[in-house]
């Protein structure tokens, strides 16, 4: 099966599931810390982790989920776009994901900084690890908990997946192939890819922006979207020939 895909897609596609073996069977937590993606402002952030991450999964289903949306979509791009710019959407579109997931996350921590400085907590003790105690009234002290909670949520929970690039790849398809149609789980007739990006790109930004992420990155999702979009654009600009 993989002998049919082109090779940057094929060899994306082997990489990432070497490493998701590799790692389920050293079973390091501490390894696992070093090259997933952390807050760029975290202790346990690493420059290599913007690029490391794209490689890594949290489960089984994961990494299932995205290699059959790049397997769907990554060989029509490929042939389309040639190696150069086919690689360029994929590693930018997962940057691009990066960065906007650690934006909100910045505006976030601004805003957690700001709430709890008002509340009179010793914020820049307690990052320094000084032991530094809730205090004001019953409820100041569990809004200062519940603060410090999400703060340490940011810093510490790490991002991974390739659903940022790939993301950004199944833009780029939409936006050169917007008439294609596609099969949805659940949905008896083909849908055009051009209905479906839309749906999905608004729902991750409610969902990112509101709070409700159940453990996913959805802004992250976004920035690749966005990324694979305006790459595509800027190509289809520019006449490149699509055949």
């Amino acid at each position: 099966m993989l002998n049919t895909l082109p090779p940057i897609t094929r060899n994306i596609i082997i990489i990432n599931v070497v490493v998701f073996i590799l790692f389920y069977l050293l079973n390091s937590p501490a390894l696992y810390m070093k090259f997933a993606a952390f807050y760029p402002f975290s202790p346990f952030f690493k420059s290599w982790q913007i690029i490391t991450h794209m490689f890594m999964h949290g489960s089984f289903m994961h990494i299932l989920f995205n290699m059959l949306t790049l397997y769907s979509f990554g060989p029509v791009l490929e042939r389309t776009l040639g190696d150069k710019k086919y690689l360029i959407l994929y590693f930018v579109s997962g940057l691009g994901a990066f960065f906007l997931f650690n934006l909100w996350n910045f505006i976030e921590v601004q805003q957690i900084q700001s709430s709890l400085e008002s509340l009179g907590f010793n914020l820049n003790g307690y990052l320094a690890g000084e032991n530094v105690s809730f205090t004001g009234s019953p409820q100041a002290i569990a809004s200062q908990q519940e603060l410090v909670t999400q703060l340490k949520s940011i810093i510490t929970v790490p991002m991974v997946g390739a659903s940022g690039a790939i993301f950004g790849v199944i833009a780029a398809f939409a936006t050169l192939y917007p008439d294609a149609e596609i099969g949805i789980m659940f949905i008896p007739i083909p849908v055009k890819v051009k209905y479906v990006l839309p749906i999905i790109v608004i729902g991750s930004v409610f969902l990112g922006v509101t709070g409700n992420v159940g453990g996913i990155a959805h802004l992250a999702h976004v920035g690749g979207a966005l990324v694979g979009f305006l790459l595509a654009i800027y190509w289809k600009r520019k006449m490149y020939r699509i055949n």
